[in-house]
């Protein structure tokens, strides 16, 4: 495993190319992400953020440049390939989890992925205990609940499911979508807080898309700030340390970047 957990290089994308809604997503956008950082990525609508999630995940194929993920070249390797290496969580709570099945079952599916399937009946008693222990560190009382369907789970349930689902296995890189902004304020802080302890726990590589500049501040180790396609702003350890709002407000502003109402309303 290289300590280079994720190598972007000169990636291009662009949408709808030579037509009248071309949009350029990523432009010769270049990014290396050690093991065991932990960035937080801001900036405006459309600025590239949710493209440059789909690029690392093979959603999207690069138009130009390489995609590395611990040192393997994945650049033409489709998603299912990918998903090995990645774990993720998206904005919309619905996501990430099937809602007819349990919550063991849901469990069963993230710890078992990549696992040859077997014809093996049922989750084995040791197993359930395992996922009893993960669900109790929630503290939303689902260890007690494991056999409900998780269509019946409130959105903060669900993404706190979902984030428990996303790193059983002990991802490569961990990547979070503005994985807190469907959520209420206290909800929400308390998945990031729970965000925040899995991954240190387990030393996980994470990259966290915040529309929050206050969390994006105080989250992780390195901040980047995207606008057009490109990096405006690359920022880590201490100096991040001292960043203020007004700090990231003035960069938005210097580089003549939409600050959304959601940026300033957070």
């Amino acid at each position: 495993m290289s300590e280079h957990i994720l190598e972007l290089q000169n990636i291009g994308k662009v949408f709808n190319r030579g037509s009248v809604n071309e949009k350029i997503a990523l432009k010769d956008f270049s990014l290396t992400v050690n093991e065991g950082d932990f960035i937080t990525v801001i900036g405006g609508n459309g600025a590239g953020k949710s493209t440059l999630m789909n690029v690392i995940c093979g959603t999207y194929p690069v138009d130009e440049g390489k995609v590395m993920l611990g040192g393997h070249d994945v650049t033409r390797l489709p998603e299912y390939r990918r998903a090995k290496y990645l774990g993720r969580v998206f904005q919309d709570p619905m996501m990430g989890t099937a809602p007819n099945m349990e919550i063991q079952e849901n469990l069963a599916l993230a710890y078992r992925r990549g696992k040859v399937r077997s014809l093996m009946p049922g989750i084995r008693k040791r197993e359930k205990e395992f996922y009893r222990e993960q669900l109790a560190r929630l503290g939303l009382g689902l260890e007690e609940r494991m056999t409900a369907k998780v269509g019946l789970l409130s959105g903060g349930q669900r993404q706190s499911l979902t984030l428990l689902m996303a790193t059983l296995k002990k991802p490569d890189l961990l990547l979070l979508d503005e994985h807190t902004a469907a959520l209420d304020p206290k909800t929400a802080a308390k998945v990031l807080a729970f965000t925040e302890e899995i991954a240190a726990e387990n030393k996980l590589t994470t990259v966290m898309i915040t529309h929050n500049m206050m969390d994006a501040i105080r989250c992780g180790n390195r901040l980047i700030m995207m606008q057009e396609g490109r990096i405006i702003y690359d920022v880590s350890g201490e100096e991040k340390k001292s960043l203020r709002v007004e700090d990231l407000l003035e960069r938005f502003r210097a580089s003549a970047g939409e600050v959304s109402d959601r940026m300033l309303l957070n």
